[in-house]
């Protein structure tokens, strides 16, 4: 058996937490720079707001209904989501972290502690609220797909219990009679349209096709997996993930990531050769500092710019380059100079950017790095140990306590900076912002 954990609302969530007044009230979280609704309560999608509306367009609703609005806080998010799946692993030895609010429990083996599965569920409903304060809904059933589906159908239960459990045959068959095939995991807008030509409304009509039917109109083996999986049959595989600090999946064991990627989009359009040197240089320290995290050194070094995607132009809205560098590296000062290079290769005068990052590939083990016969040892003597000094300093004192002068030094005010009005603190993981009751 297997149990998704999908955290209710996530962003207002973990905003509600710090601000219990909130609790009945319509709220919403907006994306990078104040752009759009990404996270809304339940009262908020009463009130007819979508997902994705831009913030300007429907301001004056937000006003005119009172609705609370927060800028996204994804230091905070992160940090509740690391919290939330440390209380799940008290239930399961096996956790696969999906995204930054679910997570899949492989219950195998819990038949004799955890005979009542229902029980179970809403004891790990109730735990984590309880802990982390943070609403979850909980489905459970023998395949992580039907588990997916059970979930679904939790959220629309009253908000003490939201918990389903599917364990005989006659509680899938209802609840694949409930679902709109569009609403089943691993179908998409394009496939669901396509189903429904041939008169496959739920996910029963669909489990209902033969396997070969299923094999020639859903794409091979991709569908018939999917097909095993309404019918009860295991076939995905559970990977242990986790995620980084930003909220980013890692990879699962035994797999190396290929890339490490940090983008950010201005809060104001920029045409300054210093201040995009400075946004650069921001990205890439904190790059390479999730190289020497996971243990690993790149030899490839990209630069994008972009400019904006709604003007009319004669060329791309976005511009990159890359640059080789002639031995794999973690170091920061390397990187740096790489990046800088790159960018000055991109920059043209005149031009309005607005947005920038940096992604480091071809990566390689940190300690099984491939040598150059024109690079000595003696060019890399100590730097391992002053990078590792400080990823230790900014571990202790916080993140960007010590740093390159080339990425500024009063890094919270910059220009560039993407807009963020309505932040709230960052209130578990800075000792300034700290919680205060």
């Amino acid at each position: 058996m297997y149990a998704l954990i999908d955290c209710n609302n996530f962003y207002v969530s973990c905003e509600r937490v710090f601000r219990p007044a909130l609790a009945d009230q319509p709220v919403v979280v907006l994306s990078n720079n104040d752009g759009c609704l990404i996270s809304r309560s339940d009262e908020a999608k009463a009130l007819g707001l979508k997902m994705g509306e831009p913030y300007h367009l429907v301001r004056p609703t937000l006003e005119q209904h009172g609705v609370a609005v927060f800028s996204s806080n994804y230091g905070l998010y992160g940090d509740m989501s690391r919290r939330v799946m440390q209380v799940l692993t008290g239930f399961s030895a096996q956790v696969e972290v999906y995204s930054i609010d679910e997570a899949f429990l492989n219950l195998a083996g819990l038949r004799y502690t955890a005979p009542d599965v229902r029980a179970y569920a809403l004891l790990i409903r109730d735990t984590v609220q309880r802990h982390v304060g943070i609403p979850t809904c909980v489905g459970v059933a023998p395949t992580k797909t039907l588990a997916k589906l059970a979930n679904r159908l939790a959220r629309k239960q009253p908000l003490t219990e939201r918990a389903v459990v599917l364990t005989t045959a006659s509680e899938c068959a209802a609840a694949l009679s409930q679902t709109p095939i569009q609403d089943v995991w691993g179908i998409g807008r394009r496939y669901a349209a396509k189903l429904r030509e041939y008169g496959i409304e739920t996910a029963a009509d669909l489990a209902a096709q033969p396997e070969s039917w299923v094999r020639r109109q859903l794409g091979g083996i991709t569908g018939v997996r999917l097909w095993h999986e309404l019918h009860g049959h295991p076939c995905l595989d559970f990977d242990p993930h986790a995620l980084d600090e930003d909220g980013c999946l890692l990879p699962a064991g035994g797999r190396q990531r290929r890339s490490v990627v940090c983008t950010r989009s201005f809060g104001r359009p920029q045409h300054a050769a210093e201040v995009l040197q400075e946004a650069v240089a921001t990205f890439a320290c904190r790059a390479a500092e999730k190289l020497r995290q996971q243990h690993l050194a790149a030899h490839l070094v990209t630069v994008l710019l972009g400019t904006d995607r709604y003007k009319a132009r004669s060329g791309p809205a976005t511009v990159s380059t890359t640059l080789t560098l002639p031995i794999a590296t973690n170091d920061t000062g390397e990187l740096l100079k790489a990046a800088h290079s790159a960018l000055l290769r991109l920059w043209r005068p005149g031009t309005v950017y607005t947005r920038a990052g940096v992604m480091f590939c071809g990566l390689e083990a940190a300690g099984q790095v491939q040598t150059n016969l024109f690079v000595t040892a003696s060019d890399q003597r100590n730097r391992p140990q002053l990078m590792a000094a400080v990823d230790t300093l900014n571990q202790r004192f916080g993140r960007g306590r010590v740093s390159y002068a080339a990425a500024g030094v009063a890094s919270r005010s910059a220009v560039w900076k993407g807009r963020s009005a309505m932040r709230s603190s960052l209130y578990t993981t800075s000792w300034e912002e700290l919680w205060q009751i």
